[in-house]
């Protein structure tokens, strides 16, 4: 059986949403969309039902999986719905939808339902994606409460740059949505999870932690909250083969790396289809046999190439990690010129196996 897996620690994962209760003071939703970023929606879910106040995904596909396993506590959408006829499902499931453009407003008010669902009004804040214009907000808000459609209405938004420490960004969109809910009385939610880490000052009755629930850092900077996330998937495979070369060989496709000086290569049951970044490029950390080493060359479908030369104790079937508890999967996203959100994302192929359950 091919060795690549990815491990996932569902105590890290715990541990990781509790640090954003504890930082926050606030009720959180556990974002678990796109399959909990590459880590398994339905199992991430079971896992924390016992104590998240809900969870959020993209869209109604992801959030009818969670209730087909039996995942019972409030799922929001967070991109609302994109036919009315979705409605009819969010009122049977009892989702929580948001609601972010004023087609799906006019939506909610033409149709018949048989209870009044919850709702989050987004406001465009700055980001210019989704969210009703400033300009909109209050009326909206008030055309929702007289629909007769809605039992709750929270008041969102979402920042931009609040993964730069030293912007300016999330300060004018946090003074935009406080100008557009002047004297509306509902509870917010602003925070991600850039901002429960690093902007502590923002108002937050709800915070959505996303990233940081599988324990990586959203910052390119040392951040002493981000330091206490614990990673939650080791991406791990091992040695299939040893190469010993002298100076001036080439290793791999396109002869990327060529061999300074005698080198011992090691050959790795992992590639970019399993969702390892295809741009990684020489010098990107790994592990073998426990000891930190470096990716050589470029990366291939299938396989990969790793420096044994420094590794006496290595050699084949030694275990190999790509990214975890040891190599940080922020430190592989950056040498990638990508981030940790797209390196969980892709990951496709390998197995997923659980412990901390």
């Amino acid at each position: 059986m091919r060795p690549a897996r990815a491990l996932i620690d569902l105590q890290a994962l715990r541990h990781n949403y509790q640090l954003a209760r504890e930082v926050s003071g606030a009720r959180a939703l556990a974002v678990i969309k796109a399959d909990a970023y590459g880590h398994g929606a339905v199992r991430c879910a079971q896992a924390l039902e016992a104590e998240a106040d809900g969870f959020a995904v993209a869209c109604i596909e992801e959030a009818l999986e969670l209730r087909a396993a039996g995942i019972r506590a409030p799922v929001l959408l967070l991109e609302g719905f994109f036919e009315a006829d979705e409605l009819s499902l969010i009122v049977e499931h009892d989702f929580w939808c948001v609601v972010h453009s004023l087609w799906q407003l006019e939506a909610i008010e033409k149709a018949a339902l048989n209870k009044p669902i919850t709702v989050w009004l987004k406001l465009d804040s700055g980001m210019h994606r989704v969210g009703l214009h400033p300009a909109d907000y209050q009326a909206g808000y008030q055309r929702l409460l007289a629909s007769g459609k809605v039992s709750k209405i929270v008041l969102m938004s979402h920042f931009a740059r609040a993964d730069e420490l030293h912007s300016s960004s999330a300060a004018e969109q946090v003074a935009v949505f406080e100008a557009a809910r002047q004297g509306l009385s509902a509870q917010v939610s602003l925070r991600n999870s850039p901002a429960v880490l690093g902007w502590p000052q923002v108002p937050s009755d709800w915070v959505r932690p996303g990233i940081m629930l599988y324990g990586a850092t959203p910052f390119e900077e040392a951040n002493s909250v981000a330091a206490r996330l614990q990673p939650v998937m080791t991406l791990e495979s091992k040695v299939i083969s040893v190469r010993e070369l002298p100076a001036g060989e080439p290793v791999g496709y396109g002869a990327r790396f060529i061999t300074q000086k005698p080198m011992r290569i090691g050959v790795v049951a992992m590639g970019y289809a399993d969702g390892y970044p295809r741009h990684a490029p020489t010098g990107t950390p790994v592990l073998v046999a426990g000891q930190r080493s470096q990716l050589l060359g470029r990366v291939s479908m299938d396989m990969l190439c790793v420096d044994l030369t420094d590794v006496p104790q290595a050699g084949l079937g030694s275990t190999v990690e790509l990214w975890g508890k040891n190599i940080l999967a922020s430190d592989v996203a950056m040498a990638a010129g990508t981030i940790p959100y797209q390196i969980f994302c892709n990951l496709r192929r390998v197995p997923l196996l659980y412990s901390g359950s």
